[in-house]
Formats: structure tokens, C-alpha cells, sequence
């Protein structure tokens, strides 16, 4: 059974109306859902499910089988029966969060054009390592940085198949993770004249909402790898 994916028509809708589909050891499966599942080093997120008579904590997000989403309720959350229409509210707080930081990771791999070899969006936090002989300077990386999101420079998205992918496959930056195939088409996430890579995760609208950033440091992860770590200065966006 496959979920809609609400939160991909759009990342700012923080709550729906679904149905519960099925109850698995892994999780609860609704038909619809606004909880991005954890993938493409962005985790999955956090909220609640409210029924009638019944409430549970959403721990965490994941992908099922066959397009299935994974609802992770607290142990000692209640669970909704097959078939309960259930209210799905995210944690738009900590989604922002983790959009801002998502976002500014790709901008950080506009401002160093070399292949990505892993990464992690975090909760205010977030890095990119680089197929990259030598450390870059610090200060340069922080500034070019701060100038891409002070531009304000729309974040969009459009889908191409996966022949056209192929075809152009410098446009694939991560060389630990390849985007899935199988489904004819793949999403990208195009920042106009800054960057333009396939991505399945949620981003802010605008790079200006991502707000000031600093580069916290960058470490030598081996012969040809380079670990640079972003935080955001202020939490709250805006």
C-alpha cells in the first residue's frame, strides 16, 4: 500500500486529515500523510495523531514497503485501529529547522563544487563531507555562504524522467547515495543559476529564510575528505 505524500506538494502544510490503513510492528500506516519519513540524511519527523477518544506521540518517520510511510508512535503512545480517520499535526518548529538547514547544505555544495562523499541535516546543524585533497578557508567558505542566502534566491522544484537523468549525470553530487530509481521519474531541486540536484526532502521557499549561518568547522576525514560543519545562528526563522 503506498501513502500520499502530502508533505512533497507542500513542505509548509503542517497537519491533515487521514486514514489509518494498517498497524504494523513498525509503525502506523495512514493513506495520506504530512510527516516527511527519514531519508536522503534528512531525519524523519516528529508529531502527533489525534482521533476521536485518542491521542499519540509520533517519534519518529520512515519508509515502508511498497511507498508505504511509517507512523513510529512512543511506546506508551495509544494506537488508532484500521480504518479511524486521524488528525496528522508535524512538528513544524523543528521541520523549519531541519528545511533552513537542508537547504543550506546544497547552497554549501554550490559554494564547493566537488563531489559529496555524505551528509546529515540536522536540528539546527547540519554537514557535508567533500571529495577534497586540501581544507578550503573557513572565513571564504562562511562568507560566499551568507551572500547566496542573503540573495534570496528562490528554491524550487520540478521532476525529470529518469533518462534524461542519465543523461546528464553531472547533476548527481553525492557519491555515497544515488537517488532512487525504479519510479520513471526523479525530483530536483532547483536554485536558479546557484544549484540544481536531485533531492527528495523538504526546503524552505526562499534562501533567505534560512537566516545567518556559521561554518563551525572543517576537519580532515582523511587523505581526500574534508567535513564541513554548518549551524544555524539563529533558531527561530526570520
Amino acid at each position: 500500500m503506498s501513502t500520499q505524500t502530502l508533505f512533497r506538494e507542500d513542505a509548509y502544510r503542517t497537519e491533515c486529515t487521514a486514514r489509518v490503513e494498517a498497524v504494523t510492528p513498525g509503525g502506523v500506516i495512514l493513506d495520506a500523510t504530512v510527516f516527511y519519513p527519514q531519508g536522503g540524511g534528512q531525519p524523519g519527523d516528529t508529531g502527533t495523531l489525534c482521533w476521536d477518544g485518542g491521542e499519540a506521540a509520533v517519534v519518529d518517520t520512515r519508509h515502508g514497503d511498497d511507498g508505504a510511510i511509517l507512523h513510529v508512535l512512543a511506546e506508551d503512545s495509544e494506537t488508532p485501529g484500521i480504518g479511524t480517520e486521524v488528525k496528522a499535526t508535524i512538528d513544524f518548529d523543528r521541520r523549519l529547522r531541519l528545511m533552513r538547514m537542508h537547504t543550506c547544505l546544497h547552497l554549501l555544495s554550490a559554494v564547493l563544487p566537488y563531489p559529496v562523499t555524505g551528509g546529515q541535516v540536522g536540528d539546527g546543524s547540519g554537514r557535508l563531507d567533500f571529495d577534497l585533497p586540501d581544507s578550503p578557508d573557513k572565513t571564504d567558505v562562511e562568507r560566499a555562504l551568507n551572500e547566496l542566502i542573503e540573495a534570496d534566491h528562490p528554491v524550487g522544484s520540478r521532476w525529470i524522467d529518469e533518462a534524461e537523468l542519465e543523461a546528464r549525470p553531472e547533476l548527481v553530487k553525492t557519491l555515497s547515495v544515488q537517488p532512487p530509481k525504479g519510479a520513471g521519474r526523479i525530483r530536483l531541486i532547483d536554485i536558479p543559476g546557484v544549484d540544481l540536484q536531485p533531492c527528495g526532502g523538504t526546503h524552505v521557499a526562499r534562501t533567505g529564510e534560512i537566516g545567518p549561518v556559521q561554518v563551525r568547522k572543517i576537519e580532515k576525514k582523511g587523505r581526500q575528505n574534508r567535513r564541513v560543519k554548518l549551524q544555524l545562528v539563529a533558531t527561530q526563522a526570520g
